[in-house]
């Protein structure tokens, strides 16, 4: 198990090519981490959405502090890969139906998806959802390898430093200073 607020140390270093795309890909990724337009409720069941789409052990076994402190716990979890007939919110729910469309069917995202999501996200958190579908659809690659197995046993702390640079096991707020 990694130590306090350890940062993932994966086998994804295999696959970087120390060129301009391994910086802009880290980029992007630690600038959507540091988006905060959503509530973590929201960006938890996208990000877990993609892990079951994806069938990502090492984001199946994560759950994002901020989230689990507002409220998500497993029964809310099991709850994501049936959504439209769950007890989720109407937000989430739309949330979710996005993430399906822009994994499965992007023309799934038609008037009636966006007038939905227009009922309870502003437009840039609607870009954010997408953004967040975009970010947690990137370790594809180390999936299809299967090289994504976590070096910890069940489920583990995730948060994001401000940064944005993942920690894993203890939340980031928690990190000594200096």
């Amino acid at each position: 198990m990694p130590g306090p607020a350890a940062r993932i140390d994966m086998p994804t270093a295999l696959f970087r090519w120390g060129g301009p795309l391994d910086d802009v890909i880290d980029a992007f990724a630690a600038a959507q981490m540091r988006s905060t337009g959503l509530d973590p409720v929201v960006t938890e069941l996208v990000r877990l959405r993609c892990a079951q789409y994806h069938d990502c052990r090492i984001c199946s076994s994560l759950r994002l502090h901020e989230a689990s402190e507002k409220g998500v716990d497993e029964g809310m979890v099991a709850q994501i890969a049936q959504h439209a007939s769950s007890d989720l919110d109407a937000a989430a729910k739309a949330a979710l139906r996005l993430t399906d469309a822009m994994i499965l069917q992007p023309a799934v995202a038609d008037a009636g998806l966006r007038a939905e999501l227009r009922q309870h996200f502003s437009e840039a958190q609607i870009a954010e959802i997408c953004l967040d579908v975009v970010k947690w659809s990137q370790q594809k690659y180390l999936v299809a390898l299967r090289i994504e197995n976590p070096p910890w046993e069940g489920l583990e702390v995730l948060s994001f430093g401000a940064d944005g640079e993942p920690r894993v096991g203890t939340p980031a707020e928690a990190e000594p200073s200096g």
